[in-house]
């Protein structure tokens, strides 16, 4: 008779090193969520130093988002070559010492400079360590793992505030960017002794591989070439797409860029995947072009619209990062529960009940605060199944670029969105404009993520695809990670 093991607590699954590791990376998205925070945060005092637009201002929120693209593969790529911890390192002092560069820009330009630093940091961040995460952690609990990882960027948020409300009246803005470089030590130091993923040391380490995402755009010196001109195109048509020296030409850059990014995605998803890549890449983009409105521009919105103080906007940030924190947990066990999937579909269409009420409460900070709490929670917080959901559309050979360049490409939706925040303001209210947003990108996202879309399109190039990399396989049975079996012979 064949000897079963009882159903343990689903913590109790988790190793001792599994939890190390999940901390070490949680830990880095709270500083990644408290560096990228900060630019919201202080972007009305920049704007009065510097005298800039609002669409200037906006661009520097933008600005992190150019890069994004090319960090994420790149620093995926070397996640997916040498491991996930190398692609964390390198992640967390690029952006960290971005963010102390912005410290010590004295024109718009020099501290748009520094934000694209940020933002290739940023985007090695987000993939190496959900990868990473999720590699390491049993199967049935990913979920988990993706949305308990997430929380940390709205952990890093709220501690931007509360920082933000204590050093910016008595020091001035440059002082939070200032102090953005000192937990770095935290991270490295723990970072520095954590064993590898399991799932990569066994599928690509173990294996002698050596995989190499990018073969396929230098395969030939021609095709080299034409790849490295097409890189350095995309990357200036975004630049001058986001800043005022692309002013009358933005259809026309947009384009362009469009057509790079979307020739890298099809090459890399090769004749089987090209599909996936392209129709992931655009569900992304609605995803951010639905959450960044409110990310980038609440606190502009609540000082200048609202007129609230320095010590009521940080209150009403409080709401919404907790919020989003309790999303993403919550996110986290409804995802392993029902699926990663209908989970996104389900909580996203829920958050539409409160994305116009939001902003019709002007004088009220805790109603405001209440309705902000259930919205991110819904909204922005069911994102912390984007690593899970996402993930598991790729093998783990190729994962890393994959989520990276997928998720940082589609990102320019967050790029695209406090801009087009600001440019609709100038026809009406910063709060309707932020509502109309959100509500349309939300109903697009519903839908994409609700009907399987990319999944669906993988199936028509690839009908042998796999459903999900991340799963499970099949009998598997979760075992007691706490306690191993001692008999050999068992």
């Amino acid at each position: 008779m064949q000897k079963t093991h009882p159903a343990l607590p689903w913590y109790r699954e988790v190793s001792g090193t599994q939890w190390k590791s999940f901390f070490a990376a949680w830990i880095g998205y709270v500083l990644d969520g408290f560096d990228f925070v900060l630019i919201t945060l202080v972007l009305t005092e920049i704007s009065d130093d510097f005298g800039l637009s609002t669409v200037q201002a906006a661009s520097l929120v933008s600005g992190a988002f150019i890069t994004r693209w090319l960090g994420g593969a790149v620093l995926g790529a070397l996640g997916d070559r040498y491991g996930r911890k190398l692609s964390m390192v390198l992640s967390i002092l690029l952006y960290s010492l971005g963010t102390f560069a912005c410290g010590f820009a004295w024109n718009y330009h020099s501290l748009f400079a520094a934000r694209l630093a940020i933002g290739m940091g940023m985007a090695g961040e987000y993939s190496a360590s959900a990868t990473y995460v999720m590699e390491s952690w049993p199967a049935r609990v990913r979920g988990r793992a993706s949305g308990f990882l997430i929380s940390g960027f709205s952990v890093g948020s709220v501690l931007a505030a509360q920082v933000y409300d204590w050093v910016v009246p008595s020091l001035g803005w440059r002082w939070m960017f200032y102090l953005g470089l000192i937990p770095i030590a935290v991270a490295l130091w723990m970072r520095r002794a954590l064993p590898e993923a399991e799932e990569w040391t066994a599928d690509v380490a173990e294996r002698g591989a050596r995989p190499n995402p990018f073969r396929p755009l230098f395969r030939t010196p021609r095709l080299a070439l034409v790849n490295t001109v097409l890189a350095v195109a995309a990357t200036l048509c975004l630049f001058m797409a986001f800043t005022p020296g692309g002013a009358g030409m933005v259809p026309v850059l947009s384009v362009v860029a469009g057509l790079c990014l979307v020739a890298f995605a099809v090459q890399m998803g090769g004749r089987r995947g090209w599909l996936l890549y392209v129709s992931m890449i655009v569900t992304l983009f609605f995803a951010f072009l639905y959450s960044w409105p409110i990310q980038a521009l609440l606190p502009t919105y609540l000082k200048s619209d609202l007129g609230y103080s320095t010590e009521q906007v940080t209150d009403v940030l409080y709401f919404a990062g907790f919020g989003t924190m309790a999303g993403c947990w919550a996110a986290g066990f409804l995802g392993d529960r029902i699926g990663a999937r209908k989970a996104y579909a389900l909580t996203l269409l829920a958050s539409l009940a409160f994305v116009f009420p939001v902003f019709a409460v002007d004088d009220n900070l805790v109603l405001l605060g209440c309705l902000l709490f259930l919205l991110q929670a819904t909204s922005f917080g069911i994102s912390g199944l984007l690593p899970r959901w996402i993930g598991g559309h790729f093998p783990t050979a190729s994962r890393g670029a994959a989520l990276g360049f997928t998720y940082n490409v589609g990102a320019l939706g967050g790029a695209v969105a406090p801009v087009l925040g600001a440019h609709l303001a100038s026809g009406m209210d910063l709060g309707q404009a932020l509502a109309v947003l959100t509500f349309a990108g939300t109903v697009v996202v519903v839908l994409l993520v609700g009907l399987g879309v990319p999944a669906r399109l993988n199936r028509l190039a690839d009908p042998d695809a796999v459903e999900d990399h991340l799963a499970a396989a099949p009998g598997h049975t979760a075992r007691p990670a706490r306690e191993p079996d001692r008999d050999p012979s068992r």
